[in-house]
């Protein structure tokens, strides 16, 4: 098939388009290539998939541009005839939404209107996009579902990413376009973002300097590798969204809809407290962590769990990587790509 693969130059983005890559597809990726987090990374990131490219079976070829220019992302549709949109491009980041709302608006807002638009007008035959864990916010219900309420963000960026998937239904709803949202739970893996914290964390480590650990490390998250994410991604992808038939109007399920709309958690479902987590990168290292305690950041969600049982029965997905397994895998990449 032909794929576009938004945010290819960025994590998910590059492992889902090489997965794409190995099993033949024709991919594009689209990315802005931006500066909120090292350039250097997402042009490696690139280089590897004109590898890839040249190896096959698939094939790979790139449009640097932006999505909030509306221009740019017609000419890309009208250049292809798309098979799949799988759309993870986005502005990321909990903390920087506090500092740089505009920059949310723009990628995640005008950015999300401009694909959907476009898959609109060339009858694109299924939209995947990327949603995120932190629009259950306030909720403290665990593990989260697809099923509960997420009406209370505790940040701008978990609301750009609700109102995408508000976007999306009415899409489905008024024009009849399949579109499947995906609640990402911390991924984690090689060519991870800088920003994370197991990038982080093994860069501290590695540097004999004390870790930052926010809610005095008592923080949950459902780490979730990526490889298991884009198994996840690449078959809900293949998998064209439907009209659900048992859905009611008066007892309406968020998750799906009488259009052709639907919303999964795509997680481990297995949390790890976050000094657990750094005990994995401290095997994997071979070094002890200095660690620094702090309070909760503002914005930040104490714990997160995924129930995936609906990905599970739609697809089948099961993700099967060990912690410490993905962890070794991860400080494996950071040595060899920092030199170490």
């Amino acid at each position: 098939m032909r794929v576009l693969v938004t945010g290819a130059a960025g994590f998910i983005g590059f492992h889902t388009a090489a997965a794409l890559i190995a099993r033949g597809d024709q991919v594009v990726g689209f990315d802005v290539v931006n500066d909120y987090y090292d350039p250097a990374l997402k042009e490696a990131r690139l280089r590897e998939l004109a590898i890839l490219s040249d190896r096959g079976p698939g094939q790979f070829s790139f449009v640097r541009a932006d999505l909030a220019d509306a221009a740019h992302v017609d000419a890309c549709f009208a250049d292809h005839r798309f098979d799949r949109v799988i759309h993870l491009a986005a502005q990321a980041g909990v903390r920087y939404s506090l500092e740089n709302p505009r920059a949310y608006v723009a990628s995640n807002v005008l950015g999300f209107t401009n694909i959907l638009e476009a898959c609109r007008a060339h009858n694109t035959a299924h939209l995947t996009y990327a949603s995120t864990s932190s629009v259950y916010g306030g909720n403290t219900h665990m593990p989260f579902s697809e099923s509960h309420g997420v009406d209370h963000p505790l940040q701008f960026y978990a609301a750009t990413k609700r109102a995408n998937e508000l976007m999306a239904h009415a899409y489905s709803h008024l024009f009849g376009l399949p579109t499947t949202g995906l609640r990402f739970f911390t991924v984690y893996g090689p060519w991870g973002r800088p920003d994370m914290s197991p990038y982080l964390f093994t860069q501290a480590i590695l540097a004999g300097e004390p870790i930052k650990l926010f809610n005095h490390g008592q923080h949950s998250r459902d780490f979730t590798y990526v490889d298991d994410i884009v198994e996840g991604v690449i078959r809900v992808s293949d998998q064209i969204a439907q009209p659900d038939p048992d859905w009611n109007s008066a007892t309406p399920d968020p998750a799906s809809s009488s259009a052709p709309f639907r919303l999964y958690n795509i997680g481990n479902s297995q949390p790890v407290i976050l000094s657990d987590y750094i005990a994995a990168i401290e095997r994997a290292v071979g070094k002890k962590a200095v660690v620094e305690l702090l309070p909760l950041q503002p914005g930040d969600v104490p714990d997160t769990a995924a129930d995936v049982t609906a990905l599970v029965n739609a697809i089948g997905y099961k993700p099967n990587t060990p912690i410490q397994d993905g962890v070794d895998a991860f400080v494996a990449w950071y040595r060899n790509y920092h030199g170490l």
